[in-house]
């Protein structure tokens, strides 16, 4: 698991001058500002109908359903202790007020498959930041509506709902909040609705379960903000590790309607094999990073979704900082439509979104020089989905095929229509380099016995595996990025040979109004 090289973290010191500087890129001035508009104490107004869950959760009910264990807040640990006496299948109704586990750090909830837990109007389950954890353990099918967790320090990469990855858990009008590590882990088969997940110090949601399967997730209709208080690439550069939600190889996921906000770091991170995702009907806006990152991983439908003001401080340090890659606000790296792995699609398909206002579009990226056994590869031990001994991959096989198409994630198959790409300088408050789309590679050469040396994937990136623009609409002084990043053309330059993308599509420097 990890992060792509060109999506680097600057080191602490770099970022810092980066975001205070006030000379642009090209030499002109511009506002450094250091933070999108809105904060997460005064997020901007979404559309009428986006999940507003945090500043309003809905209230549980205020008497205990019928055959529920009644929790009393002011027992410590009780709600731990009633678990663990009461056969699976218990609804637990917890009662108005702040409950608390025991004081060792490792106390916790250990639910019974098919337990139920809701919370009254006003019940708080505290971790008081000493426990690590506050739902744990191996049983299926458990359930938490109408609660809040808080104040719990699960350590990184581990979460507080949750812990264990266990299957099939529903979490429906939740808050979890102002805690450390991750507010949930992700099983199989889990449904996250209407709930608020907010402020915690790594991620929203960490979706990971070692030795899988996690497949069959649903989130939807939930708030997902602030989230990486910590500041996790800071802290850890190169990490990869920090944002609304991450997802790692998760076969099959439904996000939809969900509010993304206000995160340090990527809004929606998909890394490692993941396949068989739906993103639709969200709305994304105003994190640091980019809007979703899709990340050697297949098979997506990305549609629908309102993408505004997103990755302003994350691409305004790295132009800053001098670099030429288009770090943009989609980010497909090494990610691809691929037909022999199962899934509701055999591309990525990218319609009917708004991209307005962000650091820069879409941007298709893949690495020459990162494939399985490569010491490039960042998701070190990881191979493809088409390779299941990652020992094959290596000379002479690698050279020949079929592992010299297999080894390598690919971003191929990409079809990006039926969008409509808004860019006003003055609201990015930027120059340059916050106005491009991209399809490029970099030359390889690493490591010496690499098949794929030279342009050979820049070339197929760009020209050979089925990437598409198509009857989009543009507005604002876009450029595109391709082949690598020392080529920059204008719209004509695209739509015409040797490139040829974007046909039907419309190209307005300015919006009329």
């Amino acid at each position: 698991m990890g992060i792509d090289w060109r999506r680097r973290a600057l080191p602490a010191a770099a970022l810092a001058l980066a975001l205070a500087a006030a000379t642009g890129c090209d030499g002109g001035t511009t506002d450094a500002t250091p933070r999108p508009t809105a904060a997460p104490s005064a997020p901007s107004a979404p559309s009428k109908d986006v999940a507003r869950v945090c500043a309003a959760p809905a209230a549980g009910p205020s008497k205990a359903p019928a055959g529920a264990v009644t929790v009393d807040p002011a027992v410590p640990g009780d709600l731990a202790a009633k678990t663990e006496s009461s056969p699976p299948h218990t609804t637990f109704w917890l009662r108005p007020g702040r409950h608390t586990l025991m004081s060792d750090r490792y106390d916790q909830v250990t639910p019974k498959e098919g337990d139920v837990y809701v919370g009254a109007p006003g019940a708080v389950l505290d971790g008081r930041r000493s426990n690590h954890y506050a739902f744990g353990g191996a049983a299926r099918d458990v359930t938490i509506r109408y609660l809040t967790v808080r104040n719990f320090v699960a350590p990184r990469d581990e979460g507080v709902v949750n812990h264990d990855s266990a299957d099939g858990w529903v979490i429906e009008h939740a808050t979890i909040r102002d805690n450390s590590g991750a507010g949930l882990m992700a099983g199989a088969r889990q449904q996250v609705r209407a709930s608020c997940l907010r402020d915690n110090g790594q991620y929203g949601m960490n979706a990971y379960k070692a030795g899988g399967p996690l497949d069959g997730l649903v989130l939807e209709g939930n708030e997902i903000a602030g989230n990486n208080t910590d500041d996790w690439e800071r802290r850890r550069p190169d990490c990869g590790c920090s944002g609304g939600v991450k997802f790692w190889a998760v076969d099959g996921a439904d996000v939809r309607g969900n509010w993304v906000h206000d995160n340090r770091g990527a809004g929606l991170w998909a890394d490692t094999n993941n396949n068989d995702f739906l993103i639709e009907g969200n709305l994304i806006e105003d994190n640091d990073g980019a809007a979703l990152i899709y990340e050697i991983s297949y098979n997506a439908v990305v549609r629908k979704n309102t993408i505004r003001r997103n990755n302003w401080v994350e691409g305004r340090a790295q132009a800053a900082a001098g670099d030429s890659f288009p770090f943009a606000t989609v980010y497909l790296s090494e990610s691809g439509g691929e037909p022999r792995i199962r899934a509701r699609t055999d591309k990525i398909d990218v319609y009917g979104n708004v991209l307005e206002d962000n650091w820069s579009g879409i941007t298709l990226w893949e690495n020459a020089d990162r494939f399985c056994n490569s010491p490039a590869n960042t998701s070190s031990g990881d191979c493809t989905l088409l390779v299941k001994d990652t020992g094959r991959c290596v000379q002479p096989a690698i050279a020949r095929a079929p592992l010299e198409s297999d080894c390598r994630w690919k971003t191929q198959r990409v079809d990006i229509h039926d969008n409509r790409f808004v860019l006003d300088k003055s609201v990015v408050h930027c120059t340059v380099k916050c106005d491009r789309m991209g399809v490029l590679s970099n030359y390889g050469t690493y490591p010496d016995w690499s098949p794929y040396q030279g342009e050979r994937v820049a070339e197929a990136i760009t020209g050979e595996q089925h990437n598409r623009w198509h009857d989009n609409a543009y507005v604002g002084p876009w450029t595109f990025v391709v082949h690598d990043a020392s080529r920059t053309i204008g719209f004509k330059q695209w739509q015409a040979a040797p490139y040829r993308q974007d046909k039907g599509s419309t190209f307005r420097a300015q919006d009329g109004g």
